[in-house]
């Protein structure tokens, strides 16, 4: 019995010296897994894939995945301590963002609103001015031509603002036709006949035409001229005129002209033709 009570006290004192090792063994584990992992004996099986198993896997798979995991975690690179102090500072920043984005799309709105009512001004104010040169186009030009018609035409849009103009003339004894199949000295005519045209819709108190009977035969010029005439009668308008013809300089009240009376020596002349008729007479 003494010999069965010694055996007994050894194994007691060895399985005491096991509990020992494994209580230690177990206290290092928890210790590791506070320090790497940051879990405690309470929580560690809630943040595994161990809980509610009845066959715990191997301890070299355990690893395995632990060391796949933590490579995992240090691929993330390490952890920006000032993380939460700029996502505030972005999350102020896209929220003025927003409503500097909210700004900018009420004045885009307000702006296409103010371009579409400008627009409807501008067909308005177009389409006002287009029927007044018109008409006017069509009186100069049968002034010019000794009869015909004249029209303009808004070609190849609906809108106005994006039409192009066309225009159509008929000549004495022609039909109808686009201003491209007249004769050089015709379409110069037609020409002229818009221009005065639109300057009479709005006349200014000054006019300068340069050059512009260059292409007129002398019967188109004396037309041009009387036309100018006409003009000079009902509007207040100082017509200056740049011109070789001598037609022309002959209908007009006064004439300006450079002469070089010796070489390399320029001298301004000007002539008040009503008084040198008057001289003469």
């Amino acid at each position: 019995t003494q010999e069965k009570m010694i055996q007994i006290r050894e194994r007691k004192a060895s399985s005491g010296a096991t509990i020992e090792g494994l209580k230690k063994r177990k206290d290092d584990l928890l210790e590791r897994v506070e320090t790497e992992l940051n879990l405690n004996e309470n929580n560690i099986l809630e943040f595994s894939n161990l809980n509610q198993i009845e066959n715990l896997p191997d301890t070299v798979t355990q690893e395995e995945e632990l060391d796949e995991k933590k490579r995992k975690r240090e691929k993330l690179g390490s952890v920006n301590l000032r993380a939460d102090e700029e996502t505030s500072k972005y999350e102020i920043e896209i929220k003025r963002m927003e409503h500097d984005r909210q700004d900018l799309a009420t004045a885009i709105i307000k702006l296409k609103e103010s371009i579409n009512e400008l627009n409807q001004r501008g067909r308005e104010k177009l389409l006002e001015a287009f029927e007044k040169v018109n008409r006017k186009f069509n009186e100069v030009y049968t002034k010019l031509f000794s009869g015909g018609n004249a029209k303009l035409e808004l070609v190849d849009a609906d809108d106005p603002l994006e039409a192009g103009l066309e225009m159509l003339v008929s000549p004495p004894g022609k039909r109808l036709q686009s201003i491209t199949l007249l004769s050089g000295g015709e379409q110069a005519l037609t020409a002229l006949a818009l221009i005065f045209a639109v300057f009479l819709t709005n006349p200014s108190p000054i006019c300068v035409l340069d050059e512009v009977d260059a292409p007129l035969d002398d019967a188109n010029v004396a037309r041009f001229c009387n036309l100018l005439d006409e003009l000079t009668k009902i509007t207040s308008t100082r017509f200056i005129i740049v011109t070789h013809h001598a037609l022309t300089m002959s209908k007009m009240d006064r004439l300006y002209g450079v002469t070089m009376p010796e070489k390399g020596i320029s001298q301004l002349v000007a002539v008040d033709l009503q008084k040198a008729e008057d001289m003469v007479a």
